[in-house]
């Protein structure tokens, strides 16, 4: 297991709507650690803190400690709540570390071989249908991160789950059929084009087509004209 980080944090007293805003004006954001039938526990960190490991894309699979008055507790970041306007954190939930309990935990796609994939030499697309895959295990067991590899892959092939080789004791959420990740899509621009360039071919026909009627109807304005002159003669 990776190395576990400690975030220092405080406790806080009051429960409540009034405490969580005096919290908030005081630059910490109110926080909850609870499960393990244990009481939950109420505290504050430091927003500055609280930022900073959001930043990082595991921060939602990785244990961290949260130490608080000298007392460490093993936790898994689950729920942050934001501000709907400035998007600021408001409140986070942090589950106790069980080492026998199985949890559900979205992990990050990353792709391999890109430059070893003839499918994307000739100008084919990644199609990423999941960047993210869920996974069941202990929460000291999630893997930082997913790995496909699309060396080999020609336009229209897919990666699978089964293409995804996981760690002892991790599985895949979906278990009942092998579900797509990502293919190779062939590119459309050239496609696109070919279309806009027909319709124009098409667009200068019908002006040519009118072109040639309204000289038609000229010529006939020039004729009858040429009658009337002869009448008059």
């Amino acid at each position: 297991m990776a190395e576990v980080e400690t975030v220092p944090a405080s406790p806080r007293e009051a429960a409540g709507k009034g405490s969580a805003r005096q919290a908030r004006r005081d630059g910490q954001v109110p926080a909850v650690i609870y499960g393990n039938k244990e009481e939950p526990i109420a505290l504050t960190l430091e927003r500055r803190l609280l930022v900073r490991e959001l930043t990082n894309p595991q921060f939602f699979i990785q244990l961290i400690d949260i130490e608080i008055d000298g007392t460490k507790h093993r936790v898994l970041p689950r729920d942050v709540q934001f501000h709907p306007v400035s998007d600021a954190p408001m409140h986070v939930d942090f589950l106790r570390f069980d080492p026998k309990r199985k949890i559900a935990a979205n992990v990050p796609v990353v792709f391999e071989g890109e430059e070893d994939s003839p499918g994307l030499k000739q100008g084919g697309v990644l199609n990423v249908v999941r960047y993210e895959v869920e996974v069941f295990c202990t929460a000291d067991n999630i893997p930082p991160e997913l790995i496909l590899q699309l060396a080999g892959l020609e336009v229209g092939d897919s990666v699978h789950a089964s293409s995804v080789t996981l760690p002892d004791g991790v599985e895949f959420v979906i278990s009942d059929r092998d579900f797509t990740i990502a293919t190779i899509a062939a590119p459309t621009i050239m496609v696109e084009e070919t279309a806009e360039d027909e319709e124009g071919e098409e667009g200068e026909g019908g002006t040519e087509g009118a072109d040639d009627e309204d000289g038609g109807g000229d010529s006939g304005d020039d004729a009858e004209g040429s009658g009337d002159g002869g009448e008059d003669d």
